[in-house]
């Protein structure tokens, strides 16, 4: 799939929570929903935002940290692909994307 069709294809599933805005960064797309940065497309996978409260629930369905290279080491940010399932609805993101939202939020907080 074309990177921007994957992106449109994206923004679709996020769009039962609020009003999506999609932007470029690095390449790619970054997402916010409502004003709230919530995931992003690296390469060919769809991450979204993680905390504390949240992480577990993407590691036990067997999603992958967002990690790259910087000066030499490896860096993990807070963003988790969702579960392959996820990835065919709206219906089917809306629990891990409400995930995301509470994790935006709790950010935002602090």
């Amino acid at each position: 799939m074309r990177i921007d069709a994957f992106a449109e294809h994206c923004h679709e599933l996020l769009s039962p929570l609020g009003a999506v805005r999609r932007r470029r960064m690095f390449g790619s797309h970054g997402f916010d929903v409502d004003g709230l940065f919530v995931a992003l497309i690296v390469g060919d996978d769809f991450y979204l935002k993680t905390c504390a409260a949240t992480q577990a629930a993407f590691e036990a369905a067997g999603g992958r940290p967002f990690r790259y290279r910087r000066a030499g080491r490896e860096v993990q940010l807070g963003f988790w692909t969702p579960p392959a399932e996820a990835m065919d609805s709206p219906q089917a993101m809306a629990p891990w994307a409400r995930r995301a939202l509470a994790a935006a939020l709790a950010a935002r907080r602090r």
